[in-house]
């Protein structure tokens, strides 16, 4: 096959990429890679409504690796390259992320990776088209694949925002990202989620009192796992906040930790009874013992004593 034989070539560091070369795989990308998904919707309508993955494709699989390799390339010429990899071809990278093959995502991730990593002047561009791509998600679509990839792309792309941060990024971070914790699809994505919004806060301390009272905001009311989910992220967030943020934060942060631990769910109960094993937790508790201590009392000592799992 003509793609392995490109491939290999590739893959071979003491090969030279020439000027030629770099129309003919954009041309080739346009030829196999790109094309036209079926809605996610319509994936699911025949047996019990149940997601059914794409057809594996060798030919996308085998080109999207040529194409990753040929951007990673030793003798690869970004000056060159960004006459034939721009705005277009990368728009038309990123809707293949709807793809229902984890393999093929996963391949275009590190595709992507290397655009990132090599054109400098797409960054901006690549970090507003995901932003559209999660709005629509959040507010139109309520299905997308490739959630998780894109927010690994995004935490990549957060490095090169300006300290501290910029009003339109301040936005991004509570206008988009948050509201990614209302899908109903959450546990496909929410470790890259956490993830993300950690480095927000270690790039700008100064957006963790909103973050944590959207995540507050957020918290779900009747879903168990969600809620557990949640939990997890706000265990994450507290060891890194500033202790005159915390100050601002911590009446609601343990009234709904209060609320948590005294829950009929036996799972979300014991999860929050964890947040007392955990060291920096028990040093936040310790240093502001006045105003904790009030709140979580009450409702622990009435759990222990009424709680149907004694």
């Amino acid at each position: 096959m003509a793609l392995k034989r490109v491939l290999y070539y590739f893959k071979n560091e003491t090969n030279t990429i020439t000027e030629p070369m770099y129309p003919e795989m954009v041309n080739m990308c346009e030829a196999i890679i790109f094309r036209t998904l079926p809605p996610l919707s319509s994936l699911n309508e025949a047996d019990d409504n149940e997601y059914t993955l794409d057809v594996p494709l060798p030919l996308p699989q085998l080109a999207l690796q040529c194409l990753s390799k040929f951007l990673t390339h030793p003798t690869f010429d970004p000056k060159i390259g960004e006459k034939y990899i721009d705005k277009k071809f990368v728009m038309q990278l990123l809707q293949l992320f709807e793809s229902t093959d984890p393999m093929e995502r996963k391949i275009l991730k590190v595709v992507l990776y290397g655009i990132i990593e090599t054109f400098a002047g797409l960054r901006k561009f690549i970090f507003k088209e995901i932003s559209h791509i999660f709005c629509r998600f959040i507010y139109e679509t309520g299905h997308h694949s490739g959630i998780a990839e894109l927010l690994d792309l995004i935490r990549s792309l957060i490095k090169d925002l300006e300290e501290p941060l910029r009003q339109d990024d301040r936005n991004f971070l509570l206008k988009v990202l948050m509201p990614l914790h209302t899908a109903e699809s959450l546990g496909d994505y929410h470790p890259e989620l956490v993830r993300c919004v950690a480095r927000f806060l270690e790039k700008d301390e100064m957006v963790t009192e909103p973050v944590v009272m959207a995540l507050l905001k957020y918290w779900p009311k009747s879903n168990i796992k969600k809620e557990l989910m949640f939990l997890d992220a706000l265990e994450d967030i507290l060891p890194i906040i500033d202790q005159s943020v915390f100050i601002k934060v911590q009446t609601p942060v343990f009234k709904r930790l209060a609320k948590c631990a005294s829950s009929l769910s036996q799972k979300v109960a014991e999860r929050t009874l964890l947040f007392f094993d955990n060291e920096d937790v028990m040093i936040l508790i310790s240093d502001n013992a006045r105003t904790i201590i009030p709140i979580l009392l009450p409702v622990l000592k009435n759990s222990a004593q009424t709680h149907w799992k004694e």
